[in-house]
């Protein structure tokens, strides 16, 4: 299977009811790690960096570690940009490779967001790549996106913005954050399935760090066909870290620390796999 879009493995999902997991990734090991847990579960994969992500490591890079790694796999996998926050990065993600990429204008206004959403869409399909957008507003911090509060995603301009923009996924705001919670959100189901009844392409989660694994199950029986994972990543990789590093002092093999928590991630990646119903959904 290998390299791929999500245009196939998020149609399957939107077919049979289950979630496809998107994980962030920031390096090498977490890459690995991602490929590694779908591959023994059998599933679809999707591997995303966000803008702050590519400043450090280049659009390039990711895509060819990406390439490389999931063309020694069976599973398929996709290399998606998470929240592209300007047309320019958009350009270069897809120049680059990348099978699929989100533009997020979700803080302008309906208009706005519709525009830019239709100017992505044109570039990336002209392309063969998949665009995500995203309607209302996930609140929270993840990398440099800062948003304060939340605003829902309304049922009737989401039937607007799809039928105007053509775009293939969207993500919806029913009341997750980007970032750490400080208790367990109340979630707005019922809009969930209300969008779900006007809106026939896949349905995005931002923002599932914390949720828990019921209520996770219920958005994906409500309609939710990919979900992203973040912080969870970043949290299980540094904290294996610091558990390799502060049992040795003599350590200074990066291979070390670093296949360490390569191997905490995958963990992560399996449990979430399995969460999502994507497991053996080749």
């Amino acid at each position: 299977m290998s390299y791929t879009t999500t245009k196939e493995m998020l149609g399957k999902a939107l077919k049979n009811n289950y979630a496809v997991c998107a994980f962030n990734a920031e390096n090498l090991e977490m890459i690995q790690a991602v490929i590694l847990g779908a591959e023994e579960l059998d599933a679809p994969v999707i591997i995303q960096t966000t803008p702050s992500t590519v400043k450090y490591i280049d659009c390039m890079f990711f895509h060819a570690i990406t390439r490389v790694a999931s063309e020694n796999s069976h599973i398929p996998a996709a290399l998606h940009l998470d929240h592209g926050n300007s047309f320019d990065l958009v350009c270069k993600a897809v120049d680059s490779g990348y099978s699929s990429v989100m533009i997020d204008a979700s803080q302008k206004s309906l208009e706005e967001n519709i525009n830019a959403t239709k100017k992505a869409v044109r570039f990336a399909r002209a392309r063969g790549v998949p665009v995500e957008a995203e309607l209302g507003r996930v609140g929270g911090k993840e990398d440099e996106l800062t948003v304060d509060g939340s605003i829902y995603t309304d049922p009737g301009d989401a039937a607007k913005f799809v039928k105007q923009t053509g775009v293939d996924s969207l993500a919806v705001a029913i009341g997750t954050a980007h970032g750490l919670y400080n208790s367990e959100p109340k979630l707005d189901l019922d809009r969930l399935s209300e969008i779900k009844k006007i809106i026939k392409i896949p349905l995005v989660l931002h923002g599932a760090t914390g949720l828990s694994d019921d209520i996770i199950k219920e958005c994906v029986k409500r309609g939710i066909n990919k979900i992203n994972f973040a912080t969870e990543l970043r949290q299980a990789y540094t904290n294996a870290v610091r558990e390799k590093l502060s049992s040795d002092a003599h350590i200074i093999d990066p291979k070390i620390y670093g296949g360490h928590a390569r191997d905490r991630v995958k963990e992560l990646v399996k449990e979430k796999i399995i969460l999502s119903g994507s497991a053996g959904r080749l």
